[in-house]
């Protein structure tokens, strides 16, 4: 039971790092996890290999430097959200398939990670609305959070799902500050 719940922790790790980035945590958990490279990857597998290493790769690149402008940071914003539901539920179900853990059902769980990974994505969204833009230092702790979490899934997968979770409440308390925010500008935007 408990190897099952480090297992669940590592999955949600993996999410978490999916609902930062899209390309980079799938490209280091291809590259660097995998020993059949992209083999055990749900839906990626069926792409060749060269192709994924080099639209990953690229993609990557630009979510790093892209990401630092403002313009970069929305056209980012608009891929991710696409695509953080489904790269969460592969990361999480790759990184519990990697584990040899068996949970059933397994797509729910991936599910779930991925629902994870876009509540992550719409809280950065939010942000960047409130702030007019992620603030530079913000963005780099976002790449460095991306990379540890997806380190901590396979090295330390208690301490990666714990703070993963830790960004769970992180974005409740966030939905709540925008609500009070927003009835708050409300108010002030209507007429007596």
């Amino acid at each position: 039971m408990m190897l099952v719940l480090i297992a669940l922790l590592a999955g949600f790790s993996a999410a978490g790092a999916a609902g930062m980035r899209i390309a980079l945590p799938l490209l280091m958990l291809g590259l660097f996890y995998n020993d059949r490279l992209w083999s055990d990857l749900p839906l990626l597998w069926a792409v060749h290999p060269q192709v994924l290493i080099a639209v990953l790769t690229s993609w990557s690149i630009f979510e790093l430097l892209g990401s630092k402008k403002l313009l970069g940071q929305r056209m980012l914003q608009q891929v991710q959200l696409f695509f953080s539901l489904p790269c969460g539920a592969i990361m999480t179900t790759t990184v519990i398939k990697l584990s040899y853990q068996s949970i059933e059902p397994l797509w729910l769980v991936g599910m779930i990670g991925g629902l994870f990974a876009l509540v992550l994505q719409l809280v950065q969204i939010g942000w960047f609305f409130r702030l007019r833009g992620i603030p530079i230092w913000g963005v780099i702790l976002e790449d460095i959070l991306c990379v540890i979490l997806v380190l901590f899934a396979f090295h330390a997968p208690t301490n990666g799902g714990l703070i993963a979770m830790l960004l769970l409440w992180v974005s409740i308390r966030s939905a709540g500050a925008w609500k009070r925010w927003s009835q708050k500008t409300g108010q002030q935007i209507q007429p007596d």
